[in-house]
């Protein structure tokens, strides 16, 4: 099989397959990208280029139900969720469009002798490699390449190997909404290949969105050449539950907050920690919650879940629980047998310190349910993971809340919501889940150059 190709998730089919990009066509693609930076760029405003990212977000909509159904035969996200994610992209463009000339306006600093003046500019970065996974094939190009292209860096995006037919999609986007030759530039490379972008002068910057191994990869070769690296890796974030009002809203925004993209977010909650008095009834509640919950033909409007995204996907999953329970977890529920990458919704309980399911991220529909004893308690096993990424907090005491917040160490705490994400909040983690902001301000200033102008 090619290296990048489309194999419809549910049914095994390989729909089409593209060829890897050649060294010859790869090097045009950087010289192309360098000459965008160089020539392009500077004659441009930021309003220019920011209309043209508001065209790009437009485009999403206009090709929603097209963008939409090719992500379904990629990597099987449910129909509904696709169109979803076709819609919060064109939302990220439309704040990164609006916002533009604010996000780059020139920053003055008080000067402590008062003689003369000095600003901030924020101006281009230089080309930018972008690596993006298959998982959200749309939006993270979005919060990657919309504010980029507005700042001024021309882009080389290299997609997951599953996802070429997006890719394309995404780059004639980019082409219709009038950005030139250059500007943002799609390649079907290979790891070995993009050995030779990282390293490349005229590449100033990588950012990556992918797993540790990649993102440690990366780091190093990046480190190697001296060039910046934003990394978005994994996850294994808490959800935890210490009071409520309404058990059954809460139950009800655990599953959403494990099951969405049928488990496969870096920022789900994977690891539910529920006080003592709680534990039983929650436990009763959302085992029943998770089992009614089946995968379904991804191109229909009924189905909650779909497919894993691929026979790898499924069989480490599976290879996963099998160790979990080897290793003494307990299985509390299952929703059915597995049918190829259908994955049923799975509760494991009795989870130990040295169980495998406790330091790894399980990326599919399972749930892991710890039953603590007091606030410290949920704290201590919520940290007690290399991962760093979001966290979730339940409780009706708001300084209870404050508190346990400011304890938990990951990038981002929500307290008593879920599937809050927004393109103005900063998305980024931690510890092994990366470094480095997305989305929103912080987003917008990662590859900027923050140039200095003193003036006496």
């Amino acid at each position: 099989m090619a290296d990048f190709a489309v194999v419809n998730p549910a049914t095994g089919e390989t729909v089409k397959e593209y060829p890897t990009i050649t060294d010859a066509e790869l090097r045009d693609a950087i010289a192309g990208a360098y000459r965008a930076q160089q020539e392009w760029i500077p004659t441009t405003t930021v309003t220019e280029r920011a209309a043209m990212i508001r065209r790009v977000g437009e485009l999403h909509t206009e090709r929603r139900e097209e963008l939409a159904n090719i992500i379904v035969r990629e990597m099987g996200k449910p129909i509904e969720q696709a169109l979803g994610e076709v819609d919060f992209c064109d939302g990220i463009y439309g704040y990164y469009a609006d916002n533009a000339e604010a996000l780059l306006a020139d920053e003055p600093i008080t000067l402590l002798d008062g003689e003369g003046s000095a600003i901030i500019r924020r101006s281009p970065y230089g080309v930018l490699l972008g690596i993006m996974p298959w998982n959200f094939p749309y939006y993270q190009v979005a919060r990657f390449a919309g504010p980029n292209l507005i700042i001024g860096n021309a882009i080389l995006l290299k997609h997951a190997p599953q996802c070429p037919e997006s890719a394309l999609a995404i780059e004639q986007i980019y082409r219709d909404a009038g950005f030139p030759e250059g500007a943002y530039t799609n390649i079907f490379a290979v790891p070995e290949q993009i050995e030779s972008v990282i390293a490349d002068p005229r590449v100033r910057g990588v950012s990556l969105t992918g797993s540790e191994r990649a993102g440690a990869a990366v780091a190093q070769l990046a480190g190697k050449h001296l060039k910046k690296v934003v990394l978005e890796l994994g996850g294994s974030d808490p959800f935890i539950l210490l009071s409520t009002d309404d058990l059954d809203a809460t139950v009800q925004a655990a599953v959403a907050a494990r099951l969405d993209n049928t488990g496969q977010s870096c920022n789900a909650a994977k690891r539910f920690i529920v006080v003592d008095e709680l534990y039983e009834p929650f436990l009763e509640k959302f085992t029943a919650a998770m089992t009614a919950v089946t995968p379904g033909d991804p191109s229909s409007a009924e189905s909650a879940i779909g497919p894993l995204s691929s026979a790898t996907a499924a069989e480490r999953l599976d290879q996963q629980v099998k160790e979990a329970i080897a290793q003494g977890a307990t299985v509390a529920a299952v929703a059915g047998e597995r049918s190829g990458n259908f994955y049923p919704p799975t509760v494991l309980t009795d989870v130990s310190e040295d169980n495998i399911a406790y330091r790894e991220e399980l990326f599919g529909p399972v749930a892991q349910v710890y039953r603590v004893s007091s606030e410290d308690e949920a704290v201590k096993i919520a940290n007690d993971t290399r991962f760093g990424l979001g966290s979730y907090v339940f409780t009706t005491d708001p300084e209870q809340a404050e508190r346990v917040a400011n304890k938990i160490e990951a990038g981002m705490v929500y307290v008593n919501i879920v599937g809050a994400d927004g393109s103005e909040l900063p998305f980024g983690g931690v510890k092994s889940s990366g470094f480095g902001r997305e989305l929103g301000r912080y987003g917008a200033d990662e590859f900027v150059n923050k140039k200095l102008i003193r003036v006496g």
